[in-house]
């Protein structure tokens, strides 16, 4: 899935959880659907905290 959301990672906490949540609720705010939302969780929470992050930051762009 291509669809990015409009969110900077950098300067958040490094936490998972933490990163997890701010993702979230950004792309709920952006209208993504609940199945959307499920294939990029699943997929970051499918390895190691570097493919998370990885994932996340694949599916974000900065915010304008």
């Amino acid at each position: 899935m291509d669809k990015k959301v409009k969110l900077n990672l950098v300067g958040l906490n490094g936490n998972a959880f933490v990163l997890m949540e701010a993702f979230q609720r950004q792309v709920r705010r952006e209208g993504w659907t609940k199945e959307e939302i499920k294939v990029v969780v699943d997929d970051a929470t499918s390895g190691d905290y570097d493919h998370l992050l990885q994932v996340l930051m694949d599916h974000c762009e900065d915010e304008e």
